[in-house]
């Protein structure tokens, strides 16, 4: 074991990235409850998503570990798995299967741009700012989703919209404003006290912070007549929850999912974008969190980041981690979740010293153990997630320090890829006007030329789908 993951050339122990393993699941495992809730509203049956989400984990973050030797852990992105659902199926009206087609493409595209040079033409070609752009506006996207899921706001009709009916009669358009709700009755003031709890955990740094918010807000549920007990023994079992996986399980690759996405060719560049929007935000998100945790640590230096960009194959430590990355979402999407991606959370166990893969099997090694929790995880309330949904977002944001807000060439476009995620509930529009208006202000000021041909390209794609969506 020292020496398959070469311990003592990395400067750490056994007991230290057992320690490390035990951080990060701890910091991450919310994922376990939160994912089954967020995608089973597509019609997934919710025990076939708790145990694929735990078993894509499993794989991806074994590969990450025994393939990279390199401490990260993956799971269904956040993120990823709210646009999944609330933009793809709700908002485009695909399948569930057909989205999963879509995952399962996606980590095809990004394995093919890990293996050649196309990733790196990728990486070098999105202005910086929007890729900080992207990753706070995401966080928006998810916080905002953890207010809804909470109870906390109410839809309200705003007094200067109105809709006009066939009839001709003129009523006031409701859904329209969002405002605060009443804290007067049990399930807000329970997400409430979640909230307060989960932000108390964070700022006094308790280990798993996440986790424990959400455990105890369930506990305090019970009392309050929000969570009912007789769940455990009326629920899905462990048992059902693998009969269940069936109905999951390669749906991906079947004639309800991919092999149906083709079959409209109106809807083919819509499919096309979706795909590259899933590609973009998981490969930038991943990239983002190994240059950002690893180059601190020590785990990537800056040579290895040299060697990446340089070369082609698996030369370089970041290589094999951007491959397992790229594996574990096509896994994922076979087994039946969305995109798989590397955690940022993972920054939890190298900040107490895991160095090498064997932190990512000890975290594998408990997502293993949680299958049997199944029981006990469907009485977790949406109440109870929401603070963590929340806080996940407040963390996102902090990719909003790096942009350069008093540059109004980059502020533009940083704020309408941004805000429009959270606004128009959709992250492929956000990236897509934030694409545009980049090309807008680079023509108006004289500088198209210095626009990469894959930023043109893809805007180029974004106006059409607009107007595809316009005209269809």
């Amino acid at each position: 074991m020292v020496n398959f993951f070469r311990l003592k050339e990395n400067n750490t122990t056994v007991s230290t990235e057992v320690i490390a393993g035990v951080t990060t699941f701890f910091t991450m495992s919310y994922i376990i409850f939160v994912n089954p809730l967020i995608l089973s509203q597509t019609g997934m049956p919710w025990g076939a998503v708790y145990l694929a989400t735990i078993l894509a984990a499993m794989v991806g973050t074994l590969v990450m570990g025994l393939f990279a030797n390199v401490p990260y852990a993956q799971a269904a992105g956040m993120g990823l798995n709210a646009f999944f659902t609330y933009t793809v199926v709700f908002g485009l009206g695909f399948s569930w299967q057909q989205a999963l087609g879509m995952v399962f493409l996606c980590g095809v595209v990004n394995i093919l741009i890990t293996v050649t040079r196309v990733r790196k033409m990728i990486i070098l070609a999105i202005p910086v700012s929007l890729q900080n752009a992207i990753s706070g506006g995401i966080g928006l996207f998810i916080a905002y989703i953890g207010l809804k899921n909470g109870g906390f706001l109410q839809f309200l009709a705003d007094p200067g919209t109105y809709l006009q009916l066939d009839s001709g009669t003129v009523i006031a358009n409701s859904s329209i404003v969002p405002e605060l709700v009443p804290m007067n009755n049990a399930g807000v003031l329970l997400a409430l006290f979640g909230l307060i709890l989960t932000v108390i955990l964070l700022v006094r740094k308790v280990k798993g912070a996440l986790l424990l918010g959400i455990v105890i807000t369930t506990m305090a549920g019970i009392p309050m007549g929000v969570v009912d007990l007789s769940q455990i023994s009326s629920g899905i079992g462990v048992g059902q929850a693998f009969s269940e996986l069936g109905t999951t399980f390669g749906a991906a690759l079947g004639r309800e999912g991919l092999l149906s996405l083709f079959t409209d060719t109106t809807k083919l560049p819509t499919v096309l974008i979706t795909i590259f929007a899933f590609s973009l935000t998981d490969t930038f998100d991943t990239i983002g969190t190994f240059i950002g945790t690893g180059r601190r640590s020590g785990i990537f230096s800056e040579e290895d980041e040299r060697r990446m960009m340089e070369s082609t194959g698996f030369k370089s430590k970041m290589d094999k981690a951007l491959f397992a990355d790229a594996i574990a979402t096509s896994i994922g999407a076979i087994l039946g979740t969305s995109n798989v991606t590397t955690y940022v959370e993972s920054a939890a166990g190298i900040s107490v010293g895991g160095r090498t893969g064997l932190t990512s099997v000890v975290v594998a090694a408990l997502f293993g153990l949680a299958i049997f929790l199944a029981p006990i995880a469907q009485l977790v309330p949406a109440q109870a997630t929401s603070a963590a949904l929340i806080a996940v977002g407040i963390m996102m944001l902090a990719a909003f320090k790096d942009i350069e807000w008093t540059d109004m060439d980059v502020a533009i476009p940083s704020f309408f890829a941004s805000i429009f995620m959270c606004l128009a509930y959709s992250i492929s529009t956000g990236i897509a006007t934030g694409f545009i208006f980049y090309l807008i202000v680079k023509a108006v000021k004289g500088q198209f030329k210095e626009v990469h041909p894959i930023v043109t390209g893809a805007s180029l794609l974004f106006v059409l789908n607009f107007v595809l969506s316009a005209v269809f």
